[in-house]
């Protein structure tokens, strides 16, 4: 049985195309078309059963896929196929059931609505499509391609990723860019323990790595002569002037290079990867979330000419506050300094939950891709993503070299690189569910095992 003989009225017959925009294949069976109706259905029944399946069960893998370009345009067309599919049966199914004779009004709105239709049906598939191409967009624009294969399991033989995460800050009112915020994340590759090691930006007579720069700086870093203090954040920028400091690297790598060889020594730790993050771009990136709430425990001064006061409380900061909190010394100095910029961060990181990131997407992949330089590989992104989550459930500890444990005047590098030793031997933090060591504790009373680090999530609040 086909043909017009499931001809109905202009308001049922809207009712069926609607019916079939959500159940394809409604219409055909209407109008006795069972094959093909049986066969859209079984068709539509399966895509839904597999994004499904996809979204609940595969979890970090489907995290992996979206950070590949070749399977982020495997998304984007699949969207857009989709939608075309939807836009067919949605017209075919009005043509199937349309009244022969209604007066010409009733059809031109019956006509229009349906157009209505198969424009709400698929915007978001092209919504979806579009949320790919921006993701493509961010991981070929920020993460280049390994020049070498990556291996199957890049962690074979790697007990602990160590990546340096660096805040720059090129200022109006500066030359260059000094990276005021240095801090290496050591992850067991096992495990996702996670210990973050933090570097205060004025560390002086800082050890540089053997070649051209220990050659020209047998004795420690001096910098440029007696206008530069010759501190560790003005390591990256004089890398970036001087390039036989570091032969065979283009502009913009010379300075990572060397800074990730220098501070892995002061640490005695191989870094193979930095992750550098603009404080201005930073600006953008908060912005985009729609803000950051942290707990500020003493007013903090706000701006270049004293402006204003970011009151003490819980605040939700704007991205300029936000800046603020983690650049301001006034009234304080670098390690407290230091203090707020690891809360910062971790406050950030937690607030980016999926609805945030969803709601503000394109927003914050604009910014990412004007905030964030990196060397880690794009090769190397579904790894990291599965290493993440292991990360996530582990409690991070954090360890300042900062007085009284090491004064930056006169460093210590030798207690450096011992108390590093001793805190990855300590035993892992505990589970989120034990309270935390509160900041200023030391050792494990249960293992006897001493070590300066410290839970970071205690130190923010």
């Amino acid at each position: 049985m086909a043909g017009n003989t499931g001809r109905t009225g202009v308001g049922s017959s809207l009712a069926l195309t609607l019916g079939s925009a959500v159940l394809w294949g409604l219409a055909h069976l209407w109008t006795g078309r069972r094959l093909t109706g049986a066969f859209l259905m079984g068709l539509e029944v399966i895509l839904a059963v597999a994004a499904a399946t996809a979204v609940l069960t595969a979890g970090p893998s489907l995290l992996s896929l979206a950070v590949q370009p070749a399977w982020l345009w495997v998304f984007a067309l699949t969207a857009m196929l989709v939608a075309a599919v939807t836009v067919a049966v949605v017209i075919r199914s009005y043509l199937l059931v349309r009244p022969e004779s209604a007066p010409p009004a009733a059809r031109y709105l019956s006509a229009a609505s349906v157009g209505v239709l198969c424009v709400l049906m698929i915007a978001p598939m092209i919504y979806a499509a579009r949320l790919a191409y921006v993701s493509h967009n961010v991981v070929t624009s920020v993460f280049a391609e390994s020049v070498t294969p990556i291996p199957v399991d890049p962690w074979e033989g790697m007990d602990r990723l160590n990546i340096l995460l660096v805040g720059a800050d090129a200022a109006a009112n500066r030359v260059g860019v000094r990276t005021d915020s240095m801090t290496v994340a050591s992850v067991d590759t096992r495990t996702g323990d996670t210990v973050l090691f933090g570097l205060p930006r004025n560390l002086e007579d800082v050890p540089m790595p053997p070649g051209p720069a220990r050659d020209r700086f047998p004795y420690g870093f001096q910098g440029e002569g007696p206008y530069t203090p010759g501190m560790l954040n003005e390591i990256y920028q004089y890398a970036e002037d001087y390039p036989e400091m570091v032969p065979r690297q283009g502009k913009r790598h010379r300075g990572p290079a060397l800074l990730k060889r220098t501070i892995g020594g002061i640490l005695g730790l191989h870094i193979p990867y930095y992750a550098m993050v603009d404080m201005r771009g930073f600006v953008e990136i908060v912005d985009a979330m729609g803000g950051v709430r942290v707990r500020i425990k003493d007013p903090i001064v706000y701006g270049r000419q004293n402006e204003g006061l970011i009151e003490a409380g819980k605040r939700k900061l704007t991205g300029e506050e936000a800046l603020w909190y983690g650049r301001s010394r006034t009234y304080s100095d670098d390690y407290v300094r230091m203090g707020r910029q690891k809360c910062l961060l971790n406050a950030v990181a937690k607030q980016a939950d999926p609805v945030t990131v969803f709601k503000s997407f394109e927003k914050l992949a604009t910014a990412a891709v004007d905030a964030i330089s990196t060397d880690i590989p794009r090769q190397l992104l579904p790894d990291l993503i599965e290493l993440a989550e292991k990360v996530k459930d582990s409690r991070i500890r954090s360890l300042q070299f900062v007085p009284p444990l090491i004064y930056s005047g006169a460093p210590d590098y030798h207690l450096i690189r011992h108390e590093v030793i001793a805190t990855l031997a300590a035993p892992p933090a505990p589970p989120r569910s034990v309270p935390a060591v509160q900041a200023g504790d030391r050792g494990n009373a249960d293992e006897g095992v001493e070590t300066n680090a410290v839970i970071l999530d205690s130190a923010c609040h």
